[in-house]
């Protein structure tokens, strides 16, 4: 099973997370192949403990984007 999984890249460490799965899952990593390995074995525990209930089968992640957008502050 393939699911798109979103890494940023920060100035300690990169963080990476699915999309497309009810709950939340996150990992962290010194790396980015760190994060990528951290962030699967942290989607198999939670689909070993949640079942098979965490996909939402209506909801498919199809594409993701990442935009910029302008906020006064």
């Amino acid at each position: 099973m393939n699911l798109k999984v979103i890494i940023e890249e920060h100035s300690d460490g990169f963080v990476a997370y699915p999309v497309g799965l009810k709950g939340v899952v996150v990992a962290e990593g010194d790396t980015y192949n760190e994060a990528v390995t951290n962030v699967e074995s942290a989607i198999r525990f939670h689909i070993e403990t949640f079942g098979s209930e965490v996909f939402d089968a209506d909801d498919s992640v199809i594409r993701i984007y990442v935009t910029d957008a302008a906020i006064a502050v």
